[in-house]
């Protein structure tokens, strides 16, 4: 069975979520004009191609964060990873959306 179109949209969101994409490059992998990707992002997920990283990213850090060894990995690398140019970046976004300091939910995995 074939990938729905939805799924490889997502699929090419998350895997770029680290990277600056711009929205000719996310139109480009769904095989819309930029224009239809951003009415579909803004009837469907309430939101633009260009803000749902900023969704994306604080989850991915914080599935590494949860996965991560507190002894062998920072919370500044994990920040790198996902495109944050700096931790404290990272941490204002993560603390809106979990609750908590991303260094707090590191130390909690050991």
């Amino acid at each position: 069975m074939a990938a729905a179109p939805d799924t490889v949209r997502r699929a090419f969101m998350q895997s770029h979520a680290a990277e600056d994409v711009v929205l000719a490059d996310i139109a480009a992998a769904a095989y819309v004009t930029s224009r239809a990707l951003q009415y579909a992002f803004r009837r469907h997920r309430d939101t633009t191609p260009l803000t749902h990283p900023r969704r994306v990213r604080p989850d991915a850090a914080h599935r590494d964060l949860v996965a991560a060894d507190p002894v062998t990995t920072t919370v500044t690398e994990i920040a790198a990873r996902w495109g944050f140019g700096h931790s404290g970046r990272l941490a204002a976004f993560y603390r809106e959306v979990y609750r908590a300091a991303p260094r707090t939910t590191l130390r909690l995995t050991d």
